[in-house]
């Protein structure tokens, strides 16, 4: 899809700069600036995002084959792992207490920051001869397995810690992970910041990770059962940000991560 035709489709579906911002992921000031022209060449991960949301219908499904939908038919709030798996595998969702949200496919500073952390991490294991496993999507993660709700909750984390192997099945990891982590984006701050961070203390998950690539900052849950009130530990892209289940043995270097992505963010300065 050319500009042209994402400024047509635009039109049609009635949506502001905004809105597009805010469902894609796009920082506002790129999607403006692409919209007025100003940005002649912008990058093809922006342009793939804006063009995934403009070929959504207001009423949620592809114009391609909607009616493969069809089955869509519940009110949010209503649907089960049996839905989960009747979506499409080219539609990323996650379900959570029976609400299903749509994931937009990543941008390339998500992915990059991703695999660093999955990177140090299983590296960690393997030269200590651990027994956990780090993994990171497609895979999924039936959070409450063993519980009365375990239908009503599946999710794709965007790193995860597993040490008991008993939870690793060749399907899904069934029960929470010891270790989460969440790699942020406009359009699911408030999932990962508020629901999902609930959701993974209840399920009983160790240490919990958000990382905000837009205010490189990294908000970090240590879950202790003996407390009361948890409250973040907050780092920096300058820090190196210990892992609390390895005893603080294993740490994230974010200044080295942030050297090899920086030239990410020139284009929004």
């Amino acid at each position: 899809m050319t500009v042209a035709e994402m400024k047509e489709r635009k039109t049609q579906l009635g949506y502001t700069n905004e809105m597009i911002s805010e469902l894609s992921g796009v920082p506002l000031s790129t999607v403006q600036k692409i919209f007025a022209g100003v940005t002649e060449k912008p990058r093809y991960e922006t342009l793939k995002a804006i063009e995934s949301i403009l070929n959504i219908t207001p009423g949620g499904a592809s114009r391609v084959g909607e009616e493969a939908f069809s089955y869509m038919a519940k009110k949010q709030g209503e649907y089960t792992v049996e839905d989960y798996f009747k979506i499409p595998d080219e539609r990323r969702v996650e379900l959570i207490d029976g609400v299903i949200y749509d994931m937009t496919a990543p941008f390339s500073v998500h992915q990059m920051i991703q695999g660093e952390i999955y990177f140090t991490i299983s590296t960690f294991i393997k030269k200590n001869g651990g027994k956990c496993i780090a993994g990171i999507p497609p895979f999924d993660v039936l959070l409450n397995a063993g519980r009365h709700d375990e239908n009503r909750t599946m999710v794709q984390p965007d790193v995860i810690v597993v040490c008991d192997r008993r939870k690793v099945t060749r399907a899904r990891i069934e029960g929470a992970p010891d270790f989460v982590v969440e790699i942020l984006s406009p359009s699911t701050k408030k999932k990962d910041a508020f629901i999902k961070l609930h959701k993974y203390e209840d399920a009983g998950v160790r240490e919990y990770w958000m990382v905000d690539p837009d205010k490189k900052k990294i908000i970090i849950y240590v879950f202790d059962r003996e407390e009361d009130d948890i409250y973040p530990t907050i780092y920096g892209f300058s820090d190196k940000v210990p892992v609390a289940i390895f005893d603080n043995k294993c740490e994230v270097d974010f200044a080295e991560i942030y050297e090899g992505i920086k030239f990410l963010y020139e284009d929004e300065e």
